[in-house]
């Protein structure tokens, strides 16, 4: 003769199936927004990077190091046209890394946010440990 779970045990094994498989839901949910949210976070640094991805760019960034500046002066400094000037500004204007602001007839720029010049810093000490690294090589060959 076949032996039967009593009903409240029946009820108790359903009721921990339906817990595990909404905390299972819960889980997935949740893993499924943090990798939403680093996708999104990895889509915003490669656009910070496309955006400094042009020496001249690099250049004008630089140039805001110790703060705003004419296009004027950014010409001067970088020595570009300023038509290839303008469209650099523009790409990193639009990239959200420089604002502008008119005062009479000129334009200022500056950085954003200071923590970029940061960003420019450790990659200059990047690039120098690997050239000192690529240089040590090459003394050897």
């Amino acid at each position: 003769m076949l032996q039967r779970d009593p009903p409240h045990d029946v009820d108790n094994a359903r009721a921990a199936r339906d817990s595990n498989c909404a905390m299972s839901k819960v889980r997935n949910q949740r893993n499924a927004n943090t990798f939403a949210r680093q996708q999104a976070l990895r889509r915003f640094k490669a656009e910070v990077f496309q955006a400094l991805g042009h020496p001249t760019r690099i250049h004008l960034v630089e140039c805001l190091r110790n703060g705003p500046l004419s296009v004027g002066a950014l010409l001067e400094r970088t020595q570009s046209e300023p038509a290839n000037a303008s469209q650099h500004l523009a790409v990193l204007r639009s990239k959200g890394l420089v604002v502008n602001r008119k005062q009479g007839t000129q334009v200022f720029y500056s950085l954003r946010d200071p923590l970029l010049i940061e960003v420019l810093d450790t990659m200059r000490s990047y690039f120098q440990a690997h050239l000192k690294e690529s240089l040590a090589i090459l003394k050897d060959l």
